[in-house]
């Protein structure tokens, strides 16, 4: 269901400038090859593609200072309440980006990347829109490019047909899966930190999908 547009968002989410990119002042090239030195420290540096209201990398980025994260979300709508999250926990190794994912490898260096973060991505269902699937050859060989050698792309998901979709593009790019879990809640996996979505299908009784993808 598409969001109903919020005007008043264009000009409050300058008031999280010193960290968010947003839509009239958006990630260029000039940042490319350049985010240790914006966050000010050489630090590993990983990435959450879709953010949405931003639970999940306020979460990790609090349990992890050491590292550092880049959240990206095409709906600027969805990223100012991310936005104000990070802002409230006083979160300085978060940046926010309002950035069409397509156009990764324009604002990420070759190797700039330790980690991919993909939470409960659109399943795009109808097999004509298989290209748009976040998992999908077109995107890994993105992720291939920006990620560092032996970098990381962890996944998870609720929709079982997404996940053995994934599997194959995963082997057919030459990719080997790790971790690969079927009902990740029932492991109870120490380290999981539980999405906005994620909470939501777990209470349906819907089974959460999760693996790990080194890139050689």
């Amino acid at each position: 269901m598409r969001l109903r547009r919020k005007p008043w968002i264009d000009t409050a989410i300058h008031d999280f400038d010193d960290f968010v990119y947003s839509k009239d002042r958006p990630a260029t090239e000039a940042e490319r090859g350049r985010w240790k030195e914006i966050f000010g420290r050489s630090a590993p540096l990983y990435v959450e593609l879709g953010t949405g209201k931003g639970g999940f990398i306020s979460q990790i980025a609090a349990r992890e200072p050491e590292n550092s994260f880049l959240g990206i979300e095409v709906q600027q709508d969805v990223l100012y309440r991310a936005a104000q999250r990070v802002h409230e926990a006083d979160l300085k190794n978060v940046r926010l980006l309002v950035f069409d994912i397509h156009a990764l490898e324009d604002i990420l260096a070759p190797g700039e990347v330790d980690g991919i973060y993909i939470n409960f991505c659109d399943p795009w269902p109808k097999a004509r829109h298989a290209k748009r699937r976040l998992t999908h050859r077109i995107f890994l060989e993105k992720y291939r490019h920006v990620l560092r050698p032996g970098g990381l792309l962890i996944f998870k998901t609720d929709n079982p047909g997404l996940f053995s979709f994934s599997l194959e593009e995963f082997a057919a790019a030459g990719l080997k899966a790790e971790e690969v879990s079927y009902d990740l809640h029932a492991e109870n996996h120490p380290d999981n930190i539980e999405t906005e979505y994620e909470k939501k299908f777990s209470e349906f009784g819907e089974k959460i999908h999760r693996c790990v993808v080194r890139f050689p």
